[in-house]
């Protein structure tokens, strides 16, 4: 997908702040970070969004949540707690339409979000 942004940066055309990665995912600091940790954990395959994944897609999205918890442990706050959110479709807040984990850590979050 050459318009997607996050297919730009797991190529590399995009610079990021990589804090992870490995053969199925990438982890990157937000750029507009609403915590002190903020990282979006990506698989590199473009997928749209949590409701265009399938059956098929079960261990990658096991994945992805292992990669949210190293992430989190290697940013410090897996002892302080941490949040990881996917935001699904516009009106959810998606801006980028390639699925993405966001792993915010390292402030009090309140609940629920706004």
């Amino acid at each position: 997908m050459g318009d997607c942004l996050f297919c730009r940066i797991v190529d590399g055309t995009i610079p990021a702040k990589i804090v992870y990665e490995d053969e199925y995912c990438l982890a990157f600091t937000d750029i507009n970070p609403q915590a002190r940790v903020h990282v979006l954990v990506i698989p590199r395959r473009h997928v749209v969004s949590l409701a265009a994944v399938g059956e098929h897609d079960a261990v990658l999205l096991g994945h992805l949540l292992v990669a949210c918890a190293k992430v989190a442990r290697e940013q410090g706050v897996e002892e302080s707690g941490y949040r990881v959110v996917a935001n699904t479709g516009q009106e959810a807040g998606q801006s980028v339409f390639h699925l993405h984990f966001h792993v915010l850590g390292g402030r009090h979050l309140a609940w629920p979000p706004g």
